[in-house]
């Protein structure tokens, strides 16, 4: 099969396997990559002279050299190649990639060897390890002067529901009319992160803010629309947030999850016990939601530095 046969296929497996359609996008993107590394178009572009382990070769059929192999641009692509596979990696690694993007890319491989071509993949790569980051949290001071200087009102609205329901970017511009509870506050965040649906609360003083952005609309519209009249995108909604995180003159390395962060951060600190923060949030293991225990102030109020 040829490049495109080949994702056509691993599409379908993807999608048959329940993958979530990030994770399809994502996995695709990494065997895309790594198929034209494999044919010697992608090395171009990643400095091959800095992997002694392999070089180009110029001539009209352009191959390349792994570890003194000649690979042809012909060569079956569906052919497990171990050496080229860590040349991938190692080609990633050197370009300072986050652990991240190398594991993405690890187990986009191991599912479109594993999966796909009847072969096994047996190139001995471990996981990088990932930094163990905390999350940046903002104070409550800070999230009311981002939306006390947030002047356009539906932008506003936006940015007040993230952090007052404790909303991933995705599940703001994915939510629907028929999925808010004006009479209950609360919100049925539906096919999130893992597959899964749950329900949240938002305060009460935005309900009369969201039942006029809503009254007009139907069930499936979507709560914040673009200009266009469709959901907004990726890139707008945190546009908006950076946007009024300048304008409040906070210097924090903060993103739009940071809204998500602060809202599990300041439920730890008024008392909400973790359990309900975990399920609030949609986490599936407790584990994840102990990291905010590790940003809370609510220890470290008591403590007073010796230099006094």
């Amino acid at each position: 099969m040829n490049k495109q046969e080949l994702l056509n296929t691993t599409e379908r497996e993807l999608k048959i396997r329940n993958y979530s359609s990030k994770t399809i996008k994502t996995y695709l993107h990494y065997i895309s990559e790594y198929l034209d590394y494999k044919s010697s178009t992608f090395l171009q572009d990643i400095e091959p002279h800095r992997n002694k382990n392999y070089q180009i070769h110029s001539s009209s059929q352009q191959t390349m050299r792994y570890s003194g192999k000649v690979l042809d641009k012909k060569e079956n692509l569906e052919k497990m190649d171990p050496e080229s596979i860590k040349n991938f990696i190692l080609a990633k690694k050197e370009r300072d990639y986050s652990p991240q993007t190398i594991n993405l890319s690890i187990n986009s491989l191991k599912f479109f060897y594993n999966n796909l071509t009847g072969e096994k993949m047996r190139a001995d790569i471990r996981m990088a390890k990932r930094n163990k980051k905390l999350p940046v949290v903002l104070t409550r001071e800070e999230v009311g002067r981002i939306l006390e200087l947030t002047v356009n009102k539906k932008h506003k609205l936006l940015l007040s529901l993230a952090y007052g329901a404790g909303l991933r970017v995705s599940e703001v511009i994915d939510l629907r009319v028929k999925d808010v509870d004006l009479g209950n506050l609360t919100l049925h965040i539906k096919d999130a992160k893992g597959k899964k649906d749950r329900i949240t609360v938002f305060p009460e003083k935005i309900k009369i803010e969201l039942e006029e952005s809503i009254k007009d609309k139907t069930g499936d519209s979507v709560v914040f629309a673009s200009e266009r009249g469709g959901p907004l995108s990726l890139r707008s909604a945190q546009k908006i947030f950076e946007n009024n995180l300048h304008r409040a003159g906070i210097k924090k390395d903060a993103s739009f999850h940071s809204l998500r962060h602060s809202f599990a951060t300041h439920l730890l600190e008024n008392g909400t016990d973790i359990r309900y923060i975990q399920e609030l949030l949609g986490h599936a293991n407790i584990r994840t939601t102990q990291i905010y225990t590790k940003v809370t102030n609510m220890g470290l109020k008591g403590i007073k530095s010796p230099l006094q």
